[in-house]
């Protein structure tokens, strides 16, 4: 007899020997008082619950093959073959990435470095020694300064050649592409052109390095495209790229910011991995146009552009509805809404070097260039600051052109530059709706996904979403601010 045959004839006789008992309590009851019938009837249930319980653990565990037919049906059904009866079924999973905006954080982070803490190099502090030393000095060695490429000083700091570009793209296959596009078509607010210029910065083959000093600019790191046959500098305006520092990723990020926002002032800018340079860190690459060229002071043509022209401007409402501006408005060539585009850009990215170079609208950090060259002291004669990085095309003058875009995302709500929103009284409808739209982190994901290296370098989607929740937070004041101060939101 087999086990499970001796396993039912125990279960018989303990139902047989739980039948003559129950009927011996039902023969106690009749000759019992209420109070022992009830304690009997209890009694009896326990032991009911008892057995059934008990029954139903041996039942559990029967073997594999006394589940039942309908196991091993459909099984069978499932993998026909004798050759994979006995191999378990293994999904694969699929080689595209999806962006949702479930995320696992519950607080956002607070970022206390620029982007990668750990490539920021500390800086010499420069001191000036001796009496000698005034503001004729100072101004001698900022002009100094500026004229000197920091890119130069890196890229020479690093040894870069010539013969190691040659050899940087010898990896890149042609079927590879950093720029990774998985649905039909890119996201809306990136055009045919812009595609297309991304593609070049992060896949062309690199066939030449020079350095150039475009006039009314210091200093370049170009890099040329295989796809350039010429040597002609103005005809190569979509083959060429400024190759910058490590340092300056956040351009990756704000170009992205400019495109999801509806501004379309930068210029396109991708991340790429150079091996040979800079222990392999990647770099922004930035599409060169030679036909930018600073906005100078209507004034002086010689000179750039002050604080004090820039407000006189926002106040006449410069080439506002096609109004030719009046001599003594000392308008420049840029339109009156060009400047609440800039604005916009620049507060959400805390980017200070262009309105505000000598942070006078907030506290600034040691390591910061203009404390370090004392121009933080020379906030009272604010009309005659010079704004820096302000540049238009020359054959489009009336629009900005947003050219070294380098944001800081380490600091605090506290202590943003609300300096850059002075004299603004309207700002663009487009990129306010996006910011009260409660969309901007899924579009803001949606876009840097398509930058591979960029995305990788941040640390993948847990580092976007930490620059993501400072920009939103930095949004939040924004409109806070709109509100308060009465702002018009125009188209």
């Amino acid at each position: 007899m087999d086990t499970y045959s001796t396993r039912s004839a125990n279960i018989g006789d303990t139902l047989i020997y739980c039948s003559i008992t129950f009927l011996k309590v039902c023969n106690c009851c009749r000759r019992n008082s209420a109070f022992r019938k009830y304690l009997i009837i209890a009694l009896v249930c326990f032991v009911y619950l008892f057995f059934t319980v008990h029954v139903s653990t041996h039942k559990d565990k029967r073997p594999d093959h006394w589940t039942g037919s309908v196991f091993s049906q459909s099984k069978t059904n499932q993998e026909p073959t004798d050759g994979e009866a006995n191999e378990s079924f293994i999904p694969t999973r699929s080689n595209v990435v999806y962006i949702t905006l479930k995320s696992k954080r519950h607080k956002p982070a607070i970022i206390r470095g620029t982007v990668r803490p750990k490539f920021r190099r500390k800086k010499v502090k420069v001191r000036y020694q001796g009496s000698k030393d005034s503001k004729q000095d100072k101004a001698n060695k900022y002009e100094g300064l500026k004229n000197t490429n920091d890119n130069e000083k890196s890229w020479k700091r690093l040894g870069y050649s010539e013969q190691s570009f040659n050899k940087l793209d010898r990896f890149i296959g042609s079927d590879y592409s950093a720029i990774r596009i998985y649905s039909q078509r890119a996201p809306p607010w990136f055009s045919n052109d812009d595609i297309a210029a991304m593609r070049f910065l992060a896949d062309s083959k690199i066939t030449h390095l020079e350095e150039v000093t475009p006039r009314g600019l210091s200093s370049l790191i170009l890099f040329k495209s295989v796809t350039n046959r010429t040597d002609d500098t103005d005809g190569c305006r979509k083959c060429r790229g400024v190759v910058k520092r490590p340092l300056d990723m956040s351009e990756v990020f704000a170009y992205h910011l400019d495109r999801v926002l509806g501004l379309n002032r930068s210029l396109p800018t991708v991340s790429r991995r150079f091996h040979s340079l800079g222990d392999g860190h990647p770099c922004p690459v930035v599409l060169w146009d030679p036909s930018i060229s600073p906005v100078v002071d209507a004034d002086q043509p010689s000179a750039r552009l002050t604080w004090g022209s820039y407000q006189a401007s926002l106040k006449y409402k410069c080439w506002h509805r096609g109004i030719t501006p009046k001599p003594e408005w000392s308008c420049t060539s840029i339109h009156h809404h060009e400047w609440s585009k800039l604005v916009v850009f620049d507060f959400l990215l805390q980017i200070y070097e262009r309105l505000d170079s000598n942070c006078c609208g907030f506290k600034p950090r040691p390591e910061d260039t203009c404390v370090k060259l004392g121009h933080h002291e020379e906030c009272r004669d604010k009309d005659n600051t010079e704004l820096a990085h302000i540049f238009h095309r020359r054959h489009d003058p009336h629009h900005l052109v947003f050219f070294n875009n380098k944001g800081y995302f380490d600091r605090d709500e506290e202590n943003l530059d609300f300096k850059l929103l002075e004299g603004i009284k309207e700002l663009p409808d487009q990129s306010v709706s996006v910011l009260r739209s409660q969309r901007l982190r899924e579009k803001l994901l949606q876009s840097l996904f398509l930058d591979q290296q960029y995305w990788e370098s941040q640390g993948g989607r847990q580092g976007i979403e930490k620059l993501i929740d400072v920009i939103e937070r930095r949004a939040k004041v924004l409109l806070t601010y709109i509100n308060a101060h009465g702002i018009k939101v125009v188209p």
